[in-house]
């Protein structure tokens, strides 16, 4: 769930590494680090520096500080002239919060740094070896296990100091080999990035995700910039093409020329150039106060873009969806609440059968998975682990993979014979919510082009779209969630309960505000009430139910006079107002598309909760973006 990044190239890579930070600070965002490559007249070296807390902490720190003092070392790294260097974002596995528990962590003799993504799940039994070996620790991760454990493989390597001196790479060929042969030793979805004090940079990938990116030569003479990241979002403005490096692969720059080795043959192999597509997005809040706000208000904007895709593409999956055996949607968190509600679609629209699945509790249909069987995986990365480690059995099983990813060049999409992308530009807030949107009028469309009304299905969406760029910038909508928001941020408990189309989005609203504002939240099936959590609904308890004029319309207002017998507080999203309801929050009716359109008070009244309560809105506590470990 890290974030790692590299450069080599013309600029001043301290800023270029910090840009790229605070782009993969959706990864994690406990601690960052960053070591520089140093070359004088006197020697070359490295220049590591890193904190607890979040990247722009260092803005502030930069301008503070006796001479000396190490926040002034902060300022001075950000303005030290390299060319070469490594950063990372953390989200905490192995060891506290700390600021020696940061990465990137550097060889005993300072020789190198390295930093990474995943969790070396034998790192116990690597540890107790070396240190039996005599290496000391110094932190509580599992990442310096690897570092040690690059250091004695460095160490068994034979010396020659002739060639040492005939050859000025000998010790970056030495430490390729030392790199891959401690890789060759762990266990689980790891990515690391080592530079060292020679300025040579390398990269091991096994799960977690790795991508290069490659920028424009600067002028006759200068090598071209090599970028190395996480995701493609944290360079896309500085580079022109990327390669995408698989699993068992590694990578480094040789005489500033790109090169991959496979790592169990320890050959050299070829590689592709992909164009990048995502040159345009920008990473700023342009006005609003925050990216989650932002990205609530790009939902008409992401529908579009749904109904800018080929449309062909849609109708030959539909075909395939017809001849499969069992169709299964998978996802985890918010992505398993829109797999869910894709299922929901292709069930009432497509007229066929589809089950959603949570990626990471499938055992049980691991032995049922077989050829003719479809998957389908919503995706805001296309990286989150314990999915992709579904994805990977259902494919030798014979499975045929889908996929709608919102990141180019993922994991999840190359692996795929069907692929979509959303298209939908960086969604920077932790919370998801405009891909979310995304995806299940995604998943409307697609049943609908199986049911062959896919021109009907589009003609919805479009006036969805306008529906909801209406309602976002009425003020009188705002203020009245922003209204509610008080009322709830203070409470204990908030139920929230939908049935048929929305059933999932109560689901969603739910998810929301536990991640924004902390606060107990339970999403119910209108038609359970009664057969348990009735017994929680007394005087002043919120509920909040979301109403279509559907076919479950009359259960729905059955449960809301339910509870409000009960002298809950009942809070109705519908289109037209009820007598029970003591708050009504107003959405146009827009039929089919209903539950889509009433996602979108949900989130910003998480919003508004979020930012009542003070929290981070952007980053809340213990999670990240992209669950690349399990």
């Amino acid at each position: 769930m890290c974030g790692i990044f590299g450069y080599s190239g013309p600029k001043n890579a301290s800023q270029i590494i910090l840009e790229g930070l605070k782009r993969l600070e959706y990864r994690g965002y406990d601690s960052w680090g960053i070591a520089l490559g140093i070359q004088n007249s006197k020697f070359p070296g490295l220049a590591p520096r890193s904190g607890a807390g979040k990247i722009q902490n260092l803005f502030v720190e930069k301008h503070v500080g006796a001479i000396g003092d190490i926040k002034t070392f902060n300022f001075k790294l950000l303005t030290l002239n390299s060319h070469v260097g490594i950063g990372h974002t953390r989200w905490a596995t192995h060891g506290g919060i700390t600021e020696v528990n940061a990465h990137p962590h550097c060889s005993s003799d300072k020789s190198f740094c390295l930093a990474q993504n995943g969790i070396v799940e034998n790192y116990q039994k690597l540890k107790q070896d070396l240190v039996k070996l005599g290496y000391k620790f110094q932190t509580q991760t599992d990442t310096e296990v690897i570092v040690r454990l690059i250091e004695h493989k460095f160490s068994l390597q034979p010396r020659r100091p002739s060639a040492v001196s005939l050859r000025p790479n000998r010790l970056q060929g030495n430490l390729m080999q030392s790199v891959r042969e401690a890789f060759l030793e762990l266990e689980g979805r790891n990515t690391i990035i080592v530079l060292n004090n020679k300025g040579g940079i390398i990269a091991a990938r096994n799960g977690s995700p790795l991508v290069v990116g490659l920028g424009s030569q600067a002028r006759p003479g200068v090598p071209s910039e090599v970028y190395f990241s996480s995701d493609t979002l944290s360079f896309a403005p500085f580079v022109e093409k990327i390669v995408v490096i698989d699993n068992g692969q590694m990578v480094y720059l040789k005489n500033h020329a790109l090169e991959i080795l496979d790592i169990k043959s320890n050959k050299t192999i070829p590689y592709s150039l992909e164009k990048i597509n995502f040159k345009s997005s920008k990473v700023e809040k342009q006005g609003y106060s925050h990216f989650m706000l932002k990205e609530i208000c790009e939902s008409p904007y992401v529908i579009r873009q749904v109904l800018n895709q080929n449309l062909k593409q849609y109708q030959i999956f539909a075909k395939a969806l017809k001849r499969a055996k069992n169709i299964y949607t998978i996802g985890s968190g918010t992505a398993g609440i829109a797999a869910s509600q894709i299922a929901f679609y292709l069930r009432i629209f497509g007229k066929i059968k589809a089950q959603s699945v949570i990626g990471a509790d499938i055992y049980d249909y691991f032995d049922l998975l077989g050829k003719g069987d479809v998957m389908i995986a919503p995706s805001q990365s296309g990286e989150t682990a314990d999915v992709l480690e579904v994805l990977e059995i259902a494919k030798r099983k014979g499975v045929k993979i889908a996929s709608y990813v919102n990141m180019p060049g993922s994991t999840m999409s190359r692996m795929s014979d069907y692929k979509f992308a959303s298209n939908a530009g960086p969604e920077i807030c932790v919370m998801s919510t405009k891909v979310f949107t995304s995806q299940i009028a995604w998943g409307y469309l697609l049943g609908k082009v199986i049911s062959g009304k896919g021109k009907v299905g589009r003609e919805n969406l479009k006036n969805l779209a306008d529906q909801i760029e209406q309602y976002l910038v009425s003020e009188k909508n705002h203020r009245l969630l922003k209204n509610l928001a008080k009322k709830l941020a203070h409470g204990k408990d908030i139920f929230l309960l939908g049935k048929y189309q929305n059933l999932n989005i109560v689901k969603e609203g739910m998810v929301k505000i536990i991640e924004g504002s902390y606060i107990h939240a339970h999403g119910i099936p209108a038609g359970d009430l009664k057969h348990y959590a009735i017994t929680l609904m007394e005087k002043g308890v919120p509920v909040i139910f979301a109403v279509s004029e559907d076919v479950s319309f009359d259960d729905v207002i059955n449960a809301v006079n339910q509870v409000k017998a009960r002298g809950a507080t009942v809070i109705g999203i519908s289109a037209k107002p009820h007598s029970s309801f003591d708050y009504h929050i107003p959405v146009p009716d827009s039929g089919e598309t209903s539950a889509i359109m009433n996602i979108i008070p949900l989130q910003v009244l998480a919003y508004y909760m979020a930012v009542q309560l003070g929290h981070n809105v952007d980053k809340p506590r213990n999670i990240a973006k992209s669950v690349t470990v399990k």
